[in-house]
């Protein structure tokens, strides 16, 4: 057959389907306005019964039992609905593009290939007899990721299974029509690879189902490992694989897994927008997300957590005060020493507080310590805090009877309204009260037991324990090697003011939550199944044992480039893998390196990988574009006049140009030359939304993103001048997709020397 009857024969079948596809289409949508409709009438059914007044008892159970009824017709309802409106979501992805792979397999023992074509969902026919697209998550389809042309073993539930693949063909599907095929022994060919990243980028990333390389696939499909490493350089997909894994977990494990189970730290808001399109447009719901800044907030409710983001324009400005205090405090050694302190404290170390209410001491701290203190010394910790909590609990019960003939107590019942009264009365009726004396006791223990609430709630959330006390206690007895005595000093003094001014530096977090949580025996998440966390290099080892332990029934998948080093130095990526591995202690690790660049052209990747010292392991993906510029100029105006003009020529075909600067006080600097140019935006860490157009950010805002064009501002030496300089470069560089231009006032930076000079153009002043 000639390639051209080989397209129309494909056609035609393409043609088929997208029928199917609309006849369900059709079918589904008459379902689901059914359901709608249906959904309506039983939801206001609800709400008139839900409004009946009850007088009789009699009446008040049969109401609320049909109530209760209702209530679930109308979860039923809406369940079904939801089902049909996923449904129809999923046909009409398959309408434009019903699926973009096909193989032909030969099991053993038969004459005739089997044609499989692959999609982003499976598809049957309207007799529900055969499959006329096949899930990329299910078995058989990762024949098409990782097999060549031969024999394959591919697993399946049953176990092992071998056969024959005797074709791998390749399509792009645009609105019903192929607009490329081609058969091939890759993963995916060049050729669909260079179409699909030629594209312009927006402000969602994109699903790679398409285009999933081998090496990504074992990412996705890994069901084992109980900690799974993904070192990737910039634009090596390692994040798109990351989700797609999602994508691939929840279809794997569908019975005994949800969304809700699996949470994925990531770096900052813009890039939980930018990602949050890729599992809703693989008919999957998302999964949690948070960054590291909002993690450590909800745990340490009422301060102010410093965020990455505020060290990090802090020590621009400021410098690190202590830096090897600061290691200590951040890493395996500090947390270790955490345990080994909380499992031999004595009752007279523990650092109790009183327990206030309404301005008075309700329990004094030496009591809370009398009850701890008799318990058995041999018993843990945490069951003794427990166990204090039961005993004040029990004791508050004693006092709320006390507290409800107080004169206090009188003089609030004295002053309630009939409404009031009607509510602490609850189910109860006054006339069922024999005397007055009986009705006014009643009233006045539940008014105690309700102003009492927050009493009950502080010794329920164990505030009678003072874990900033104990923190500091700690510190006194560790001073590590290489900090003096008054350096130290210096450490603890800091911690207490910023604790008294209701603040928290971030060095200090994963230590004082381990010691917390050890003492407490609380503040563990035993439900969540899977933990993904995004630039990887950017977490302390401390923040990522304190993780573990707060999911430690969770699957770990960690990711990041050791390269892009934001707010430290560039550590060597088997020095980072092999830390993070004793650090999690891990009993079925498993490393998988990403070490291709699809992101940026070949001459793009070349220059960024040139910054490194073992760049040479990056390889550029083969697409080629212009060489990345360098515009010298030696005076702030002059600067100025070429960004301008840059920036205009660069959005008229660009649809992002991002302009990213070393910090933020830059970024605004960049925003007031650039404010009056239609299109221009400055985002901070407040922003959640990535927009097109002309967009100015501090370098740390745009991890994890990609822009069509990139000027990276001000590469000269006075501003790029310390250690740290490596990385945030060559995160700038990698930034870009088509187009790369740096901008220096002044002599460029001394990281980009005569050798990567080669691989720019370089404008001087004219």
């Amino acid at each position: 057959m000639t390639e051209e009857n080989e397209r129309q024969t494909e056609q035609q079948r393409v043609d088929y389907v997208t029928k199917q596809v609309a006849n369900q289409i059709e079918t589904s949508q008459a379902l689901f306005d059914q359901a709608h409709h249906e959904t309506r009438m039983v939801d206001q059914n609800y709400s008139d019964n839900a409004s009946v007044n009850l007088y009789e008892v009699d009446d008040a159970m049969e109401t609320n039992a049909m109530i209760e009824q209702q209530r679930q017709l109308v979860a039923r309802s809406y369940e079904s609905e939801t089902i049909l409106k996923h449904q129809l979501e999923t046909l009409s992805n398959l309408k434009k593009s019903p699926y973009f792979g096909r193989i032909d397999i030969k099991d053993p023992g038969e004459v005739t290939p089997e044609s499989l074509y692959i999609g982003v969902a499976s598809l049957m026919n309207a007799d529900k007899t055969d499959f006329l697209i096949y899930d990329w998550r299910a078995p058989v389809a990762g024949i098409y990721y990782n097999g060549n042309l031969g024999d394959v073993t591919y697993p399946t539930p049953a176990g092992s299974q071998t056969t024959q693949l005797v074709k791998k063909r390749q399509f792009t599907i645009k609105d019903g029509r192929i607009a490329n095929m081609f058969d091939t022994n890759e993963t995916v060919g060049d050729e669909m690879l260079q179409a699909a990243l030629g594209e312009q980028n927006d402000q969602y990333m994109q699903n790679i189902v398409a285009t999933i390389q081998k090496e990504q696939n074992d990412i996705i499909r890994d069901t084992a490992s109980d900690l799974l490493l993904v070192q990737g350089v910039a634009g090596s997909g390692k994040t798109s694989a990351i989700l797609q894994r999602i994508a691939y977990l929840l279809y794997h494990s569908r019975a005994s897994l949800n969304a809700d189970q699996i949470v994925l730290f990531s770096p900052n808001r813009l890039f939980s927008n930018y990602i949050s399109e890729v599992l809703p447009s693989l008919g999957e719901r998302n999964m949690r997300q948070v960054t590291l800044a909002e993690f450590l907030s909800r745990r340490f409710e009422g301060l102010d957590v410093q965020t990455l983001f505020e060290r990090y324009e802090d020590e621009q400005t400021n410098g690190i005060s202590n830096q090897v205090a600061q290691n200590f405090l951040e890493n395996a050694e500090c947390m270790h020493a955490v345990e080994k302190y909380c499992q031999k404290l004595t009752t007279e170390q523990v650092k109790f507080s009183n327990i206030m209410f309404e301005g008075r001491i309700f329990f004094t701290a030496d009591h809370v310590r009398k009850i701890f203190a008799k318990f058995p010394e041999n018993m843990a910790i945490a069951d003794k805090i427990l166990a204090t909590k039961n005993a004040l609990i029990k004791e508050l019960k004693q006092r709320i009877k006390i507290e409800a003939k107080s004169e206090w107590i009188s003089e609030a019942v004295s002053q309630l309204n009939s409404e009031d009264l009607h509510n602490l009365l609850g189910n109860k009726k006054s006339e069922e009260f024999e005397t007055e004396d009986e009705l006014l006791d009643y009233v006045s223990t539940r008014l105690a037991t309700k102003r009492l609430r927050i009493v009950y709630d502080a010794i329920y959330n164990t505030y009678f324990f003072d874990p900033y006390a104990q923190y500091s206690e700690f510190l006194s007895h560790q001073q590590p090697t290489g900090v003096t005595s008054n350096s130290w000093k210096e450490i603890i003094t800091n911690f207490k003011q910023e604790i008294e001014y209701h603040r928290i530096s971030l060095m200090y977090c994963p230590s004082l939550l381990f010691l917390r949580d050890l003492i407490t025996g609380s503040g563990q998440n035993r439900q969540l199944e899977y933990v993904f966390i995004d630039e990887m290099q950017d977490y302390s080892t401390a923040a990522l044992i304190y993780l573990k332990h707060v999911f430690p029934k969770a699957k770990f998948t960690i990711l990041g480039d050791s390269e892009q080093a934001l707010f430290k130095e560039i550590e060597v990526p088997q020095q980072l893998l092999h830390r993070l591995s004793t650090a999690l202690a891990a009993k079925r690790p498993n490393l998988i390196t990403l070490n291709r660049s699809y992101r940026s052209t070949t001459e793009i990747t070349n220059f960024a990988k040139s910054l490194l010292p073992d760049g040479d392991q990056i390889m550029p993906f083969n697409r080629h574009g212009d060489l990345p510029r360098i515009i010298l100029r030696y005076s702030k105006a002059d600067a100025t006049d070429a960004l301008i003009n840059e920036v205009v020529t660069q959005s008229k075909n660009a649809e992002t140009v991002a302009i990213l600067t070393k910090n933020a006080t830059q970024a605004h600097e960049v925003y007031q030359q650039l404010h009056q140019i239609d299109g221009a935006k400055l985002l901070t860490d407040t922003d959640r939304v990535l927009p097109t157009g002309i967009l100015i950010m501090p370098i740390y805002l745009a991890k994890g993103l990609e822009f069509d064009a990139v000027i990276a501002y001000d590469v000269s030496a006075t501003n790029y001048s310390d250690p740290r300089s490596t990385g945030i470069l060559y995160t700038i560089a990698s930034r870009a997709m088509h187009q790369l231009t740096l901008l220096s006032i002044g002599a460029a930076c001394p990281i980009i020397t005569d050798e990567q000079e080669k691989l720019l153009q370089i404008e001087h002043s004219i």
